[in-house]
């Protein structure tokens, strides 16, 4: 890939060929699947005949409660297709992407949701009215300030949350609802190698920009969600249960992209911005490092967000 020309500085016009040949390879590579084979139908029963009792389910308070979070975030997928749609624009391959990422991702709140209410893990009046609340008030991204920076933001929080879903699935101790999580986790996954590299066509278009975008939306990172009255409470109990910490975040997110995928120290002819800046992160990640090791990996009191940093790099 060439450099960014002054001809056409859009990087979205620079990034489409990218962008469609990365398409493609994603429509070669995902398996289609259909969320009703992972639920166990078997086991409803009428919420009409026999009203959910805190008891019907089986699943621990903590599996409860990230499988809620891990749902009603996903359940804000209208305002995430927008936010993708201004960010990238609806035009030839982002647009094909666009609406492709759209109808996989809807899978995966029909799956979740029908599994809580089939096996009875929620009750289904508090899940419903937080859901209206939840989307009513919407998502609308913060200090993500053109396509660079989102291209940055959508890496980090796919790859966070297939993290989440497979670390969830693990913890309930039901191989139905695991089978289940591990399959939305497949497509997280592929969606994230999707952006990773799109993001790494941009770095080789604009290593400047993109070094830039990165400081501001690492050391800015919050996953959707946060919107949510009781996310606090929830995260730090998924962070307690080693479901999603600051190590993790910071062991598995932001070091592998980083270093291994955008080889960020490696990154050469850089602005004196971008120098700064690159400094300035590889301080902050090792602030990240050092304030996640105090709190003992999973034993972190806090939510999972970026939030610390001192300085020597670590990763």
């Amino acid at each position: 890939m060439t450099a960014l020309n002054t001809a056409s500085p859009d990087p979205l016009v620079e990034l489409e060929p990218l962008v469609a040949s990365l398409l493609d390879r994603h429509l070669a590579t995902a398996k289609e699947w259909f969320p009703h084979e992972y639920v166990p139908w078997e086991l409803g029963r009428s919420f009409n005949d026999a009203p959910w009792e805190a008891g019907d389910s089986g699943l621990s308070a903590v599996a409860r409660t990230a499988l809620e979070l891990n749902l009603l975030t996903e359940d804000n997928l209208p305002y995430y297709h927008l936010a993708i749609w201004n960010l990238f624009g609806g035009q030839k391959a982002w647009g094909e992407w666009a609406r492709r990422w759209t109808a996989e991702e809807g899978r995966h709140s029909i799956a979740i949701r029908d599994y809580l209410l089939v096996t009875r893990a929620v009750d289904p009046v508090a899940l419903e009215r937080e859901r209206m609340e939840h989307v009513s008030r919407g998502y609308y991204p913060r200090g993500i300030t053109g396509a660079l920076d989102g291209l940055v933001y959508v890496t980090l929080q796919e790859l966070a949350t297939r993290i989440a879903h497979r670390n969830t699935g693990a913890i309930t101790g039901d191989p139905v609802a695991e089978r289940l999580l591990i399959r939305v986790a497949l497509d997280e996954n592929l969606h994230y190698t999707f952006y990773r590299d799109v993001a790494a066509g941009a770095i080789e278009l604009d290593p400047s920009a993109m070094v830039l975008a990165m400081q501001r939306q690492v050391m800015g990172f919050a996953m959707p969600g946060l919107e949510l009255r009781s996310f606090r409470q929830r995260a730090i109990t998924i962070a307690a249960a080693g479901i999603y910490d600051l190590r993790i975040h910071h062991e598995q997110v932001l070091c592998p992209v980083l270093f291994k995928h955008w080889r960020l120290p490696e990154l050469r002819g850089l602005s004196d911005d971008a120098e700064r800046a690159r400094d300035t992160l590889l301080a902050f990640l090792d602030g990240l490092a050092a304030t996640s090791a105090n709190l003992g990996g999973s034993a972190n009191p806090r939510p999972a967000t970026a939030a610390d940093s001192s300085s020597q790099h670590a990763c």
